[in-house]
C-alpha cells in the first residue's frame, strides 16, 4: 500500500499539504535506532502514532490501532524515495487547493475501509 494523506494531522506533522507513506506487513519490517512516538486520535477513533528518530527528529514511521499488523513508513525517510509509486490519495476533504493531486490516482474523501 502506498499513498498520500491530506488529513489535518499529516499536514501539521509535515508542515506541508500532505504526507506520503508506504505500508508493509509489520512482520516484514525491521528498524534500527530509537523512535519516539506521538499519539493522536484519528477521525475514526483509532489511535495513531507517528514516530520520529530520537537522534535527529526526522519522521520515520506511523502506526494505527485500526491496522495493528501494518507498519507505515514515511517516504521522505527512505534512502531511495524515487521508488515510491503512489496508488491512492486519502482525506481529500481536507486537501488544500494549492496542493496538486495526481488526477490519475483514485481519491477518497476520508479513509476507505481496508481489506485484509
Amino acid at each position: 500500500m502506498a499513498g498520500h494523506c491530506h488529513c489535518l494531522d499529516c499536514q501539521h506533522m509535515t508542515g506541508a499539504g500532505h504526507s506520503s507513506m508506504i505500508g508493509f506487513p509489520k512482520a516484514a519490517v525491521t528498524m534500527q535506532g530509537q523512535l519516539e512516538f506521538h499519539e493522536t486520535t484519528a477521525d475514526s477513533g483509532n489511535k495513531v502514532g507517528r514516530g520520529a528518530c530520537a537522534t535527529c527528529g526526522s519522521l520515520v514511521a506511523a502506526r494505527s490501532s485500526g491496522f495493528p499488523d501494518m507498519a507505515t513508513i514515511f517516504v521522505g525517510s527512505l534512502d531511495d524515495p524515487k521508488r515510491f509509486k503512489p496508488q491512492f490519495v486519502v482525506f481529500t476533504v481536507r486537501a488544500n487547493g494549492w496542493d496538486h493531486m495526481d488526477p490519475a490516482l483514485p481519491k477518497f474523501e476520508r479513509m476507505p475501509p481496508m481489506q485484509s
